[in-house]
């Protein structure tokens, strides 16, 4: 379901009017990031089985949240290629104004950085790399979502 989403959502946007996904601001990697990776999250939680949308929500939130996503980044560090390193560090280090309340100012920026990263495989259309990092960052998550 989630991939086939992936192989088709690009071909919404016409070829030429895509720029090159190293083109644009960290934070607006960081946006489309956003939402593809909780797309994923929303996708793998549905496949699990009918269940209250709060439940759902309660348990996305865990996925979702600036901590999470922060361990996520650490834990797949090691597996990213020099030019997905330096995506995340674009990304990390990109000044947003903002944090969240229930965030930790360092969690936050390598939660964007990670963001980013999601944010750029999309754009570069490389789904494969996308789905695999993805995969790694659910993966051996226990049922409460935390890694």
């Amino acid at each position: 379901m989630f991939n086939e989403f992936i192989n088709n959502a690009s071909s919404i946007i016409n070829e030429e009017q895509i720029i090159n996904p190293s083109q644009y601001s960290p934070l607006v990697l960081a946006y489309i990031g956003d939402a593809v990776y909780e797309l994923y999250i929303r996708t793998m939680l549905v496949k699990k089985g009918n269940a209250p949308v709060h439940r759902l929500h309660k348990q996305a939130t865990l996925f979702v949240k600036a901590k999470a996503q922060s361990d996520i980044i650490h834990k797949i560090e090691t597996v990213l290629t020099e030019e997905e390193l330096l995506i995340f560090k674009r990304g990390r280090n990109a000044k947003s104004g903002t944090v969240p309340k229930n965030a930790d100012v360092n969690e936050y920026r390598h939660a964007t950085g990670f963001e980013a990263l999601l944010g750029y495989l999309y754009l570069a259309k490389n789904n494969q790399r996308l789905k695999e990092l993805l995969d790694l960052a659910v993966k051996d998550t226990g049922k409460d979502g935390c890694i």
